[in-house]
């Protein structure tokens, strides 16, 4: 008999006030080497944003000029830091106290990101929540820059999570997201919900 309810949630923008990729590499380079990268990298953002480019593509080139090369290991601490001194002031109150409340309540709560799983996991690990989300290509010790597999955003969301946990277990299925690219996750669920977070009170 079906017992198990799930909760499902995006992370940037919907459990967050902003795009974490842009805030982890401010953080990581500080403000004058990332407003300069920006400029350089403009015409990349740009070829995204007119589909021009692949998200997956504009990502790597992204994550490339700024954290290529970089050791795994001090790459992992700089997110946990992250993680847990910056990433707090951005997160929507309102998103924090239903997963908490869900958690109180015996949910499972899953957050389901785009965006690189080493600096969410050491924030999910807080609220108690698992993560799904895109991960980094390693090579000898050293972050790429290139993505290990798909950039996870609309339907790669669904193919992750169905390769992951088997859906038929749970009665109950809530999902939270905030744009088009969290539309095939949200149709997974009973009780779906966009834009459900816009203030952070």
């Amino acid at each position: 008999m079906k017992s198990e309810r799930l909760a499902l949630f995006d992370f940037d923008g919907t459990i967050t006030t902003k795009d974490t990729l842009f805030l982890f590499c401010r953080f990581l380079v500080g403000d004058v080497r990332f407003i300069v990268g920006l400029i350089l990298l403009l015409p990349v953002l740009v070829g995204q944003r007119v589909k021009l480019i692949s998200a997956q593509r504009a990502k790597e080139i992204l994550l490339t000029y700024f954290i290529r090369k970089m050791k795994a290991t001090e790459f992992d601490l700089k997110c946990q830091h992250f993680a847990l001194q910056v990433l707090p002031r951005f997160i929507r109150s309102q998103a924090s106290k239903t997963i908490l409340n869900f958690k109180q309540e015996g949910v499972r709560v899953i957050i389901v990101s785009a965006s690189p799983q080493n600096w969410i996991k050491p924030w999910a690990e807080t609220v108690n929540a698992e993560v799904i989300a895109t991960q980094l290509q390693v090579d000898e010790n050293q972050i790429t820059g290139r993505l290990k597999g798909k950039n996870c955003n609309g339907e790669e969301k669904v193919n992750r999570i169905k390769a992951e946990i088997d859906l038929n277990q749970f009665k109950s299925i809530s999902a939270y997201g905030d744009t088009s690219g969290d539309l095939p996750m949200l149709a997974l669920a009973q009780q779906k919900f966009f834009k459900p977070f816009r203030d952070n009170d």
